[in-house]
This record gives C-alpha cells, sequence and structure tokens, in this order.
C-alpha cells in the first residue's frame, strides 16, 4: 500500500513540475489529477495534503532559479557572472536588474500580503478555477493575435521599468486560482512589446522570487501539519518537481518563439471542458 501512495507522490511531482510554468495553470491540473484521481488528501490527510503541493512547488521553484542563476547571480554582482564594460564605451549595455525584478514584484507582493488568506479561503473552489482557466485562455488569445502586428523587444535585457511593473499587474491578477501567473504575465509581456521568448524569461526569472517568499510563507503557516512520517512524500514529490519541472521549462523556453500562446490556450480550454465533464457529469 505504502509503495502505491509513494508512486502517487511521485505521479503528483511530476505534474507539477510540467504545469507550473507553463502558461496552462498547474492549479487546474492538479485538480483534475489529484482531487478526482489520486486524492492525496486520503493518505496525507487535508492540511498534509495541502502543504505537500507546497513543497514540491517549490522543487519546480528551484529549477527555474538553476535555470536563470547567471542571471541572478548577474544582479548581485557575483564571481564571473558579473557585468563587465568594455573601456572606452561611453554608456553602459543594457541588462536586467534587480530593481526591474522588485519593481515587478510589488503588485503581487503587496496584494498577496493583504488578500492572502481570503483567496485561500474563497477562491480555491473548482467553479472559480474552470472561471480562471477559461478567462486566462482568452487573454492569451488576445496577446497573440496583437503581438502579429508589433515589433517586439527581443532580450530580456532591454525590459523598462514600466514594462516590468506593468507585468507585475498582470501576476497579482494570476493570484486567482487557474488564472496562470505564466500564462497572464507572458500574454501581458506580449501585449507590452516583449517578443514570446524575454517575456517567457523575465516572467520567470520575476516568479522565482514570488513563489519562494509565498511558498515559505505557506509552509510557516501550516508548519504545524507537517508530520515526519510524510517526509519520504515530500522528498519523492520535490525530486519529481525538480527534475521534470527543469527539463520542460527548458523545452518551453525552445518552443515558445515558434508555437507562441494560442495552443496553450485551446489545451486550457479543453481542460476546462474535461474539468467540468467529469466532475458535474461523471462524478
Amino acid at each position: 500500500m505504502l509503495f502505491f501512495e509513494l508512486i502517487k507522490a511521485l505521479i503528483l511531482g511530476i505534474v507539477e513540475g510540467l504545469t507550473e510554468f507553463a502558461p496552462v495553470s498547474s492549479t487546474g491540473h492538479m485538480i483534475l489529477v489529484d482531487d478526482m484521481w489520486l486524492k492525496s488528501t486520503e493518505f496525507l490527510g487535508s492540511e498534509s495534503a495541502f502543504t505537500f503541493k507546497i513543497v514540491i512547488q517549490l522543487g519546480s521553484v528551484f529549477a527555474a532559479a538553476w535555470i536563470f542563476r547567471h542571471k541572478y547571480l548577474e544582479m548581485f554582482h557575483i564571481g564571473k557572472y558579473a557585468p563587465t564594460h568594455q573601456a572606452g564605451l561611453r554608456s553602459k549595455p543594457k541588462r536586467l536588474k534587480l530593481t526591474h525584478i522588485l519593481v515587478g514584484m510589488i503588485p503581487a507582493g503587496v496584494l498577496g500580503l493583504l488578500f492572502d488568506d481570503l483567496i485561500e479561503k474563497y477562491l480555491f473552489s473548482l467553479p472559480t478555477v474552470l472561471i480562471g482557466l477559461f478567462l486566462g485562455a482568452v487573454y492569451m488569445i488576445i496577446a497573440d493575435r496583437y503581438s502579429r502586428n508589433v515589433r517586439n523587444t527581443v532580450s530580456v535585457d532591454e525590459i523598462s521599468y514600466f514594462q516590468a511593473f506593468v507585468i507585475g499587474l498582470s501576476q497579482a491578477v494570476a493570484m486567482w486560482p487557474g488564472f496562470s501567473r505564466s500564462g497572464s504575465t507572458i500574454s501581458t509581456g506580449v501585449l507590452m512589446k516583449l517578443d514570446h521568448k524575454s517575456a517567457s524569461d523575465f516572467t520567470f526569472i520575476m516568479a522565482v522570487p514570488v513563489m519562494l517568499a509565498a511558498s515559505t510563507l505557506s509552509i510557516v503557516k501550516h508548519y504545524d501539519y507537517i508530520d515526519l512520517s510524510h517526509i519520504p512524500f515530500y522528498i519523492i514529490g520535490f525530486l519529481a518537481a525538480f527534475v521534470v519541472g527543469f527539463i520542460s521549462i527548458k523545452l518551453f523556453l525552445k518552443l515558445i518563439q515558434n508555437v507562441k500562446l494560442i495552443p496553450f490556450a485551446i489545451y486550457r480550454i479543453v481542460l476546462v471542458v474535461v474539468i467540468a465533464v467529469v466532475y458535474y457529469v461523471i462524478l
């Protein structure tokens, strides 16, 4: 019995790694895979299952942090990643700065502190997640349609503070479960005249500190529900999310410039239909 429960933890880690940074909503997939199929609450308990999902989310966050480690080290001027400037140049080359990330983090950070408890209490329901999935898909389609006739910024190092702030605002909107943080911020980046790759880069770089802070806060709040007997589940789920997250982020960044957002939006709409049919018709 324990073996099959560990397999469930592995599957949930894989799902988390595949969906956390793709613009498809990890929340929606967790509803489909866990709430409707694996039911981690049955072998972990409701509160411990919630903590488990936070822990495996950290696996995906650390994967993104490792992929973009050179950018973070560059922002802090650490070692060989510190920016260098050729002698004789009148102006410094453009680069992404820590202040860009801080500006982008402000909206979600402030709203998260103010409304985290309310969001957790009132918005984590199936109907609200389905609404978020659908509206997020529509937003992605609009962004893709708009970007066809716009000349876009082609490097994340060229992003302006205004672009960073507006993208940060959309990250705050993505606090609505199902809307998808990456879906909303990449779409907003495209609408702010970034190309798809640059918008994705900034989205992932900015998401790491935001998600790390949010996950740490959630773990602290639910610390009393961590059961030492569940540590093997946490470790397996975390490692699966890290490895799969690393692979999926790398693959996504290679594909996004060519496939754009509409295929992901269509997939989200199909997912809404599948979840609605399974939950309201079959179950």
